[in-house]
């Protein structure tokens, strides 16, 4: 007989469903996107306003330090900007999920994430382009030493790479 799917199994297929589906519309958007950069910038005001504070310069930092990292051969004077901007963090609370007996196996099993957008802006400060994403990574860290911060600039960087690839 088989054992019933928990909830966070049965929301992690429906996610990874729903940006399955949704990456199938992703290259036509990609292809309008620009491929070169003047500038890079990230954006953090919304998480600020969720009151996030200081944490949103964390994760902002270091979205932008990997911009520049990841993107710095696509850089051109002559083309718009590159501003990221960030609208979500989330760290599991239970990065080991949440250990107990039921978990026979190790650690591991949360998933940290982070949800924005980037955007193409224009000299005159008109948005050229868009492109939403989500992104989400394992998290495979001990509940006794759960490192936030370490774990908000890993998300982060995983969300530059992943766009680094879809655009």
């Amino acid at each position: 007989m088989a054992s019933p799917l928990s909830r966070r199994s049965m929301l992690k297929a429906l996610a990874c469903a729903g940006l399955s589906g949704a990456g199938l519309a992703l290259p036509a958007r990609a292809q309008s996107f620009p491929q070169a950069f003047s500038s890079f910038a990230v954006d953090v005001s919304v998480l600020k306003a969720k009151g996030l504070g200081p944490f949103a310069d964390l994760v902002g930092a270091a979205a932008l330090d990997e911009l520049r990292r990841s993107f710095a051969d696509r850089v051109d004077p002559r083309g718009p900007r590159l501003v990221l901007r960030l609208t979500g963090v989330s760290l599991t609370p239970f990065p080991d999920r949440g250990g107990g007996f039921r978990w026979r196996g190790g650690g591991g099993g949360g998933h940290d994430s982070v949800e924005g957008e980037a955007l193409a802006v224009g000299r005159r400060g008109e948005v050229l382009a868009r492109h939403p994403m989500l992104a989400v990574l394992d998290v495979n860290t001990s509940i006794l030493d759960p490192n936030e911060q370490g774990r908000a600039v890993a998300v982060a960087q995983h969300y530059v790479r992943w766009l680094r690839r879809q655009i």
